[in-house]
């Protein structure tokens, strides 16, 4: 069953066509990837998937639900949760403290209780700490979670904002760029931990990911995108042997490694 079915979707930006009719489906509790050089609109895609541009074409579906036109809020309450390239992150606060504003649309109290420190919000205020404790311990982050976020090093920022994201409750995870800032060892345990996510938390995921050893190892499905079109689609060991996109990108990948 497609959980998440994207078709046609086109999107130009002035004399820029940054996608052209690109069309993807993530099943249930799939791991898919999306691959393709610098510039290939991958991150264009992901903002037109949860809302944060309005294609000029084509429709995005979630479970069968149009939600083309549903606003980002919307999408992230029905279970659609996404990281940025950059880290979506309150720096200056703690990483538990990231972890209770990401949980903000849980909260039923009001702003005057939360204020005055009324009973049931400090009661519901544990209920949500206990709640971040525990992804964080999943996470393997427990031990950071009173450190600033902006100290801890790039890679476990990227782990933090995950756990964030986690904290919303989705049950679709769109990771851009997850691995970026991490050495080949730390992002080989995040294969790890992609792989337990879907297994333990029941998790579907499409992620944009530039390390090519992980998207074969954890993958079920890759797509490439080239100059905004789809360029091929298939098992990462097919993917990997494709000509064109060996010439496009996994060869310039080799190269540089």
């Amino acid at each position: 069953m497609s959980v998440l079915e994207i078709r046609d979707l086109s999107m130009r930006f002035g004399g820029l066509q940054a996608l052209s009719e690109v069309s993807l489906d993530v099943n249930e509790w799939e791991i898919v990837g999306l691959i393709g050089p610098n510039g290939a609109g991958k991150t264009t895609f992901f903002n037109c998937a949860m809302g944060v541009y309005q294609p000029d074409s084509g429709t995005v579906s979630y479970r069968g639900q149009d939600i083309t036109r549903t606003p980002t809020h919307k999408r992230s309450a029905m279970g659609l949760g996404r990281t940025f390239q950059n880290v979506g992150l309150v720096k200056s606060l703690s990483v538990l403290e990231n972890m209770l504003i990401a949980q903000h649309a849980k909260v039923k109290y009001g702003a005057v209780g939360g204020m005055l420190g009324l009973p049931a919000s400090w009661a519901e205020e544990q209920v949500l700490r206990e709640n971040a404790l525990e992804i964080l311990n999943f996470m393997g982050l427990i031990d950071h979670h009173e450190d600033r976020v902006a100290k801890l090093p790039y890679g476990l920022q990227k782990l933090t904002e995950i756990a964030a994201v986690l904290a919303g409750d989705p049950d679709v995870l769109l990771l851009d760029e997850p691995t970026s800032g991490m050495s080949p060892e730390e992002a080989h345990e995040f294969g790890d931990l992609l792989l337990r996510l879907r297994t333990e938390l029941s998790l579907t995921v499409l992620m944009i990911e530039h390390h090519v050893p992980l998207v074969v190892r954890v993958c079920d499905h890759v797509y490439v995108l080239n100059f905004g079109k789809l360029l091929a689609e298939g098992k990462p060991q097919a993917i990997q042997k494709h000509p064109e996109v060996v010439a496009a990108y996994l060869g310039e990948e080799d190269g540089a490694a």
